[in-house]
């Protein structure tokens, strides 16, 4: 079986995991907790109609900040205060790269990273592609490291160099923890005052949910 790395494109029929680790994989995790169902659309104005129609709690975020009118911004901490049956996500990058996914499509960061790697090698015939949101095309080195710890838990799989340079990289907590600190997503969302998202967000393994994406909708595999 196969391991590969990829960024924003993911090129996979088999099982692909989108990594956002900063903040829309983290937050999907976290929602899925107190909601039956998350419906994720890159379209601010479509997540608005569908709230709208599904009498639905509405989040997002445009460049981290949360969208003027909605409930909620992307923070996993904030949407731990939400509950029912069906949540609108939009976000700048996660949301949209899950649109383009064709394969089985999963949802891993550092909080669910051992529950997600385990379903993917249950579920894929003999590919596991971890696609890398990034930010607006440019790459972010915690979805780099947030894909390495996914990594990390695929045993006797056959990594491509990409994939090994995201596990070797990711070996080293303390490294790994100054890095997503530091990184030019973590410094926009301390601007914005998310510090508590940021710690939250690398926090390894605390959740057992594994999303599933399929046309649009989000649920608990």
């Amino acid at each position: 079986m196969l391991v590969s790395l990829s960024f924003e494109e993911s090129v996979s029929q088999d099982v692909a995991i989108m990594v956002d680790v900063l903040r829309a994989s983290t937050t999907i995790t976290v929602a899925l907790d107190n909601f039956n169902e998350i419906i994720a659309v890159k379209d601010k104005n479509k997540a608005i109609r569908l709230a709208k129609t599904h009498n639905a709690t509405l989040a997002g975020e445009r460049e981290g900040a949360k969208i003027l009118g909605f409930e909620t911004g992307n923070s996993p901490v904030e949407i731990k205060n939400f509950n029912g049956n069906t949540l609108v996500l939009t976000t700048s990058n996660g949301t949209r790269i899950l649109e383009g996914m064709r394969a089985k499509s999963l949802v891993g960061s550092f909080v669910n990273a051992r529950a997600v790697a385990k379903t993917a090698s249950k579920i894929a015939d003999d590919h596991i592609e971890i696609v890398m949101a990034g930010v607006r095309g440019r790459f972010a080195i915690e979805d780099f490291l947030g894909a390495g710890e996914i990594i990390s838990n695929l045993k006797n799989f056959e990594l491509d160099e990409m994939a090994q340079a995201a596990y070797l990289a990711s070996r080293d907590d303390e490294m790994v923890s100054e890095a997503v600190k530091n990184s030019l997503s973590a410094r926009g969302l301390k601007k914005l005052g998310f510090v508590n998202d940021i710690d939250f967000c690398i926090k390894k393994d605390i959740y057992n949910v594994v999303p599933f994406y399929e046309g649009g909708i989000i649920k608990k595999l």
